[in-house]
C-alpha cells in the first residue's frame, strides 16, 4: 500500500471504533470533536509532512522488510544518519505544529521492541523477532501510527509489582491460553492514543521472577475488545471550543494524552513480543528510554515557534531594540540549540545493536533529557517576561 495521505489517515481513525470517554461520557466521534480534534491535526501533519516532496527524504526511508518507501515513524533505524533524519524531522514538525505530534513514542517502541526481541531469540532460542518482523511488516505497509505504552500507574513505588495491594496497578497476565493471553491493568499517560490505529505495550521497570506475569510485551488493535481510553485534561483544553480569533493556533493543532485501561484485553500468540522473560525486561525499558530522551528535539521546534511569537510580541508592545529585551531573546535561542546540540550528539553517536538496527548513545540521550526538564520551562519563563500582564491574564 501507498504512503497514506493525511485525508486517508483521518478518514481511517474514523472507521476505528474507539472506547473513548472525556468528561465523563463516551466520545463518538473523536474525529470531529473539538477537545480532540486539534491532537488528531497535529498527527496529520506526519502523513502531509511525508507527501511533500521538499521532505520526502526527511520523513520518509526505504525499508528493507517491505521493499518499499515508508514514514520515518515506523522506520527501523539503520545508520546514525537515520538518527539524525529522525530528530531533524521531529524538529520540523515541531516548527509546523508548534504542539506534539504524538508518534515519537511508537518509533522508539518499535526499535526498541527490534533489538529486543533479537536479542532474547539469541539467547533462549525463542521465536519473539520472527514475529515481531510479521508486525512490523504489517504496520509499514498499512501506513499504521503505532502507541508505545510504557508507564504504568505504578501505585505505591515502594513496592514491586506482586506485591501491590491493587495488582492491576501495572498491566499483567492473568490467564494464558493456547491461542494467546489475557491482559489486565493500564497504562498512563498515553499520548496520542486516540489517534493511533495499534499500540505496543511494554514493561515500564526492571522485573524480577516474582513479577514475571508483569514483564510483557505485545500488540494490540487500538480499538480491541476490552480497551477503554480516559482522556487526560488540559488547563486550557475548553478554549478550543469557544472559536475566539486570539487563539489562532490552540484550536488548530494540540497534544492529548489518555488513561488506557485493559479490561481482560485477549492478545493471539503472534503479538506477543515477551512473555515472562524478566531478565531482558530492563534491557528493553533502557533502549526505549534512550531513543525516547533523544527524541526530545521535538521540543525544539516547538521553541521555535514560541521564540518567534516573542518577538513578535516585542515589536507589538514597540520595545525590539530595548537592550533588555534582545538579551532574553537571546538567552532564549541560545538554551534552545543547547537542547538541539546534545540530541544531535546522540545520534551522530549512536551504534549498531547485534541486530542490526542503530542505537543513541545513551549517556548523551540522558544529558538531551536533563536540558528539557529544565530549559523549556526557562524559555517559557522568559517569553512570558517579554509578552507581558496580557499574554498571562487575557480574558
Amino acid at each position: 500500500m501507498a504512503l497514506k495521505t493525511g485525508e486517508e489517515y483521518i478518514e481511517s481513525i474514523r472507521q476505528l471504533d474507539l472506547k473513548i470517554y472525556l468528561f465523563g461520557e463516551r466520545v463518538e466521534n473523536p474525529t470531529e470533536h473539538p477537545i480532540l480534534r486539534p491532537s488528531l491535526n497535529a498527527v496529520k501533519a506526519t502523513y502531509d509532512l511525508a507527501q511533500d516532496p521538499e521532505f520526502r527524504d526527511l520523513a520518509t526511508a526505504e525499508s528493507p522488510y517491505t521493499g518499499g518507501r515508508v514514514n520515518r515513524f515506523s522506520h527501523i533505524h539503520e545508520s546514525t544518519a537515520d538518527l539524525v533524519n529522525k530528530v531533524r524531522m521531529q524538529r520540523t514538525l515541531g516548527q509546523k505544529t508548534a504542539s506534539c505530534f504524538q508518534r515519537c513514542v511508537g518509533m522508539d517502541a518499535l526499535n526498541s521492541v527490534f533489538s529486543t526481541t533479537f536479542d532474547m531469540d539469541q539467547a533462549n532460542g525463542s521465536s519473539y523477532h520472527a514475529k515481531f518482523l510479521d508486525y512490523l511488516r504489517y504496520i509499514q505497509s498499512n501506513d499504521l501510527i503505532v502507541d508505545g505504552a510504557m508507564t504504568d500507574p505504578k501505585g505505591d513505588r515502594s513496592l514491586p509489582p506482586h506485591k501491590q495491594a491493587d495488582p492491576d496497578m501495572f498491566v499483567h497476565v492473568v490467564e494464558r491460553r493456547e491461542d494467546g493471553i489475557v491482559v489486565r491493568g493500564a497504562k498512563a499517560h498515553q499520548t496520542g492514543a486516540s489517534n493511533s490505529h495499534e499500540m505496543i505495550v511494554m514493561p515500564t521497570q526492571t522485573m524480577t521472577e516474582a513479577d514475571r506475569d508483569y514483564a510483557v510485551t505485545f500488540a494490540v488493535p487500538m480499538d480491541a475488545e476490552g480497551i477503554f481510553m480516559i482522556v487526560g485534561r488540559q488547563s486550557c483544553d475548553t478554549r478550543k471550543t469557544e472559536g475566539s480569533p486570539m487563539d489562532t493556533g490552540n484550536p488548530d493543532f494540540g497534544g492529548m494524552e489518555a488513561l488506557i485501561v485493559f479490561d481482560d484485553v485477549f492478545v493471539p500468540n503472534d503479538r506477543i513480543f515477551m512473555d515472562g522473560e524478566t531478565e531482558f525486561s530492563g534491557l528493553l525499558v533502557e533502549r526505549f528510554a534512550g531513543y525516547h530522551r533523544q527524541s526530545y528535539a521535538c521540543k525544539t521546534g516547538v521553541a521555535d515557534v514560541l521564540i518567534g511569537a516573542t518577538a513578535l510580541a516585542a515589536d507589538y508592545n514597540g520595545v525590539p531594540k530595548a537592550s533588555h529585551i534582545k538579551d532574553k531573546i537571546v538567552e532564549m535561542v541560545h538554551l534552545n540549540e543547547t537542547i538541539w546540540a546534545s540530541a544531535l550528539a546522540c545520534s551522530y553517536e549512536g551504534t549498531a545493536t547485534p541486530s542490526g538496527n542503530y542505537m543513541v548513545d545513551l549517556l548523551l540521550a540522558n544529558v538531551n533529557k536533563q536540558n528539557v526538564t529544565r530549559f523549556p520551562y526557562e524559555i517559557v519563563r522568559l517569553a512570558t517576561d517579554v509578552a507581558g500582564g496580557l499574554m498571562v491574564t487575557a480574558p
